[in-house]
């Protein structure tokens, strides 16, 4: 019989485990703090545990994180870690660090099921779903890498669900890790600094507002259905209407506590006119909102060009002066090729996606 990976549950499922083999559902509490707290995996270090629990732990379940491959370091200090999942498979996760925060940028599966035309994750291909184990294990890594003491000063403060993958798309396991970072026998992760950044899948943005209370962003990137249509085909079933509609359940009555960001990928001559900016100001009008532009990061193969300086200033300034909150992401990481839409790890792809992609390329040329 196999052994469960404790890694993969939350504070619920670590109680349902502890009592299924008839211990106390309280052990739960302390095993949490041992994992993800003090970042043990070895049961026998457990010291609060009566070594008749250790020993039955050993058998019936294990601790098993995900592996560092590689490492890489950028010139302006942020980090990308290449991890290994297993059956030729990786994924990336990225630490920015910025002043007193330090971000840390999860990815929830290897690949991506979506296929956002700006994004290099999505030119990879699907291969499967991250474990709520594998999911938690990129924060533990972390934490380990960068030498974070238990119980000490954080060095992760914030949490980004914007690595590889839609989130959403991993609905389950991606809400217990969440879970496990807001705990404060976890990583004790304030709700303001967890945030997840979905293309928007509609149904399971109103369930996220029900079970899990985290900040939101959302990859708008076009201000009309007609574009966002061709750049982030996901809005040909759940139209702008529709995820705005959203977004508004989603922020209820909380508006003033909360608010959704909208990431905006400034593509050249595609989606950033100062007719774009006017029109993203009328579709937002009334939301609790801020509006994130973020210069394009290209890749290979692709035939996008990041929108200029002056044009994406320009682009900012429309937004500032009818009101709204707007930010240009700095671009970090991309001499690693850690920046934002730049994340691929190695994914060995079930939809057949890349290569169809060589195929078509190879017909053009």
């Amino acid at each position: 019989m196999a052994r469960i990976n404790l890694l993969d549950l939350d504070l619920a499922g670590l109680e349902a485990f502890f009592v299924d083999i008839d211990e106390k559902p309280f052990r739960a509490r302390q095993l949490l703090q041992w994992i993800h707290q003090y970042r043990v995996v070895d049961f026998a270090e457990m010291t609060n545990l009566s070594k008749v629990l250790r020993e039955k732990l050993s058998e019936l379940a294990t601790i098993t994180l995900p592996e560092v491959l590689q490492e890489y370091i950028s010139t302006d200090g942020t980090r990308k870690w290449l991890i290994k999942l297993g059956c030729g498979n990786s994924v990336e996760t990225v630490y920015i660090p910025e002043g007193d925060r330090g971000t840390l940028c999860v990815s929830s599966q290897v690949g991506c099921a979506l296929t956002c035309t700006f994004c290099s994750t999505a030119q990879q291909g699907f291969n499967r779903n991250l474990t709520t184990g594998e999911i938690i294990g990129q924060l533990w890594l972390a934490n380990e890498a960068l030498g974070k003491e238990p119980k000490g000063n954080r060095v992760v403060t914030n949490v980004v669900m914007m690595g590889m993958g839609e989130p959403l798309a991993n609905y389950k396991n991606v809400v217990a890790a969440m879970q496990l970072m807001l705990d404060d026998l976890g990583y004790g992760i304030s709700w303001r600094r967890v945030t997840l950044s979905t293309a928007g899948i509609v149904p399971m943005i109103d369930k996220l507002r029900e079970d899990c209370r985290v900040s939101l962003a959302v990859s708008l990137h076009a201000p009309t259905d007609a574009v966002r249509d061709q750049i982030v085909p996901l809005n040909q079933k759940y139209p702008i209407s529709e995820l705005l509609a959203a977004c508004r359940r989603y922020v209820g009555e909380e508006s003033k506590k909360r608010h959704i960001t909208f990431e905006y990928v400034m593509l050249e001559g595609i989606n950033d006119s100062a007719q774009d900016a006017r029109d993203l100001v009328k579709l937002l009008k009334g939301l609790s909102s801020k509006i994130n532009l973020i210069p394009f990061n290209p890749f290979p193969g692709t035939d996008y060009q990041c929108s200029s300086g002056n044009v994406i200033a320009r682009f900012k300034k429309v937004l500032m002066d009818a009101g709204m909150i707007a930010t240009i992401r700095k671009t970090r990481g991309d001499d690693i090729v850690a920046a934002c839409g730049q994340l691929a790890g190695e994914v060995q792809d079930k939809t057949k996606r890349q290569q169809r992609m060589t195929m078509q390329r190879e017909a053009v040329a």
